[in-house]
């Protein structure tokens, strides 16, 4: 037995310790829960007004039973046709918001953040990262998904792309001394499964096949790039083969399972069309291309950066990149330059890549270091650092009791009205900062009749606080709105020419627009618009006499 053999022995905990010690992992879910749902990050996960009009729509389907075709909540698109194409999401924090306030969506929303990355934590050490390289990736990922830490299903879709990939990778494992694939194989069949609940949850299914794609493009590359010379190549070919039928036989399940939702084929065309619509795709925030001067668009810049180092790194003896890999890189650079709501998935997805090769290329520095630290020494030593230590208890470590404990403690504190005894720890709300709170609350005082019109980022609280007794004008459904309603809508926000025309065409009482706004500049020095109350956030207009046509 080696020196380093009974090293690690020592380093690995006792029995009971592997069960009751929490491992990197497992702190890592009990941080991001902690943090996201019990200090003013709470606030922040709720930054996005939309949640509202998704937490009203799952308690409609509560109370009818019945998923709505068309539009319940607007006041200019009433009963047009609408996808709810997020139903499943919806009845979960609609239920949760029935029974404990936003602070259920707050917890939903962040054990899912938190069980995201400390899965990728953990998918790193499997695939032969360094200890400290995977904690500084994930942690840099994570920062960069600040971007989008929002209560929306978009989150989801995270959950599911890691997913994916550990079931895409782990299938095409190969059994060592063989050329046959893994016993995990089997793993490739619930993709179908799957399938229907992240078709049903998030549009953000079509990453999926995306994934899918690139793993079938791996295999048929590699069928018709090996050569028949070796008998190892034609194991290889055969397998590789073998392989490519068996993802296109799961993609046409895939399809098929998309299919299975309350709109059919419709929602594929709804998807389509809202996708390749260029006015929607140039003039919606989250669609841009990101801006690398906020903290969380510098965090990707240097996840980039470092998948530059690894791919120009080659360490002799190693193995190069797969071509999954290489596609999936290409991808996911590709794909976080293209919008800025896809950085959180292209940031995990890169991590996961580049995390054993970023490894692979500082194994020299660590050598060097140990050297360095043997020659400094009076007794020459060889027993492992502090990381290798840390590593192998990691990976000795086999229960996951600390998380299970926190998602108990928060679930009872979520369901107790956000208290632990009598002390108030828990209080998701919306920001009265960013939002309308005392300019809403005016209106109810008022016994307001709508319509009324705010921006459509505020639209979906509208929704939360007053609906169904006021209708929302607009809000930020905009796959639901459609372009010349969006043109006709930002000429009036933007004061542009011809910006009455939306009032006319869609008359409102009640115009609820940010202070100092061009908008609220305008009406203040209109005749038939009167302003009724300001604060610091919102000044409300009320329509003073009829306009006219």
């Amino acid at each position: 037995m080696t020196i380093g053999s009974r090293s690690s022995e020592k380093a690995n905990p006792p029995p009971a310790g592997r069960w009751l010690i929490p491992s990197i992992g497992d702190l890592i879910f009990v941080a991001l829960l902690g943090l996201l749902g019990f200090t003013n990050l709470s606030v922040r996960l709720l930054g996005d007004a939309g949640i509202g009009w998704h937490i009203r729509t799952g308690q409609l389907i509560l109370a009818t039973h019945s998923i709505p075709r068309v539009d319940p909540f607007s006041s200019t698109m009433a009963g047009h046709p609408w996808f709810a194409w997020e139903w499943l999401y919806d009845v979960f924090v609609g239920w949760l918001d029935s029974v404990a306030g936003l602070n259920g969506v707050v917890f939903l929303t962040a054990a899912i953040i938190a069980l995201t990355f400390s899965w990728s934590f953990s998918l790193l050490l499997q695939r032969g990262a360094n200890f400290l390289v995977a904690l500084g990736l994930v942690l840099l990922a994570a920062s960069a998904a600040m971007i989008h830490f929002l209560a929306r299903p978009h989150v989801v879709s995270w959950l599911f792309a890691v997913l994916w990939f550990w079931i895409l990778e782990s299938s095409q494992k190969k059994q060592p001394g063989s050329f046959a694939e893994a016993g995990q194989g089997w793993l490739l069949w619930l993709i179908p499964l799957l399938t229907l609940v992240w078709v049903n949850a998030h549009g953000g299914f079509l990453l999926g096949f995306a994934l899918l794609g690139i793993y079938w493009l791996s295999a048929v590359w590699d069928y018709f790039g090996l050569k028949d010379d070796r008998l190892e190549d034609v194991v290889e070919k055969i397998r590789a083969g073998k392989r490519a039928r068996k993802l296109a036989l799961i993609g046409v399940l895939s399809t098929l399972a998309t299919l299975v939702n309350p709109y059919g084929w419709r929602l594929h065309v709804h998807i389509y069309r809202y996708l390749s619509n260029r006015f929607l795709m140039d003039h919606i925030d989250e669609f841009q291309s990101p801006n690398f001067h906020g903290t969380a668009q510098k965090c990707f810049a240097l996840l980039l950066l470092l998948t530059l180092i690894v791919f120009a790194t080659k360490r002799r003896g190693r193995s190069d990149f797969t071509t999954s890999e290489l596609l999936l890189t290409l991808f996911a650079v590709y794909s976080g330059l293209y919008a800025s709501r896809n950085i959180p998935v292209s940031a995990l997805l890169l991590i996961l890549v580049i995390g054993p090769r970023l490894s692979n290329a500082l194994q020299p520095l660590q050598e060097l270091w140990a050297g360095w630290r043997v020659a400094s020494r009076s007794q020459a030593t060889t027993s492992p650092d502090f990381f290798h230590r840390m590593q192998v208890i990691e990976s000795s470590l086999h229960g996951h009791l600390w998380p299970v404990a926190a998602i108990v403690l928060t679930c009872w504190i979520t369901f107790h009205g956000g208290k632990l005894g009598v002390t108030q720890v828990m209080d998701a709300h919306f920001d009265s900062k960013r939002f309308p709170a005392d300019a809403i609350t005016y209106l109810e005082s008022q016994n307001a009749e709508g319509p009324v019109f705010a921006p459509d980022n505020w639209g979906g609280y509208l929704i939360y606080r007053v609906y169904p007794q006021i209708k929302a004008a607009v809000d930020d459904r905009h796959d639901f709105y459609g372009e010349q309603f969006l043109k006709s809508y930002l000429k009036l926000v933007h004061v542009e020419p011809g910006w009455k025309n939306f009032l006319q065409q869609y008359p409102v009482r009640y115009v609820v627009s940010p202070k100092g706004s061009a908008l609220a500049s305008i009406l203040a020095e209109s005749a038939i618009w009167q302003p009724v109350y300001s604060d610091q956030v919102a000044v409300i207009f009320v329509l003073a006499k009829p306009t006219t046509r």
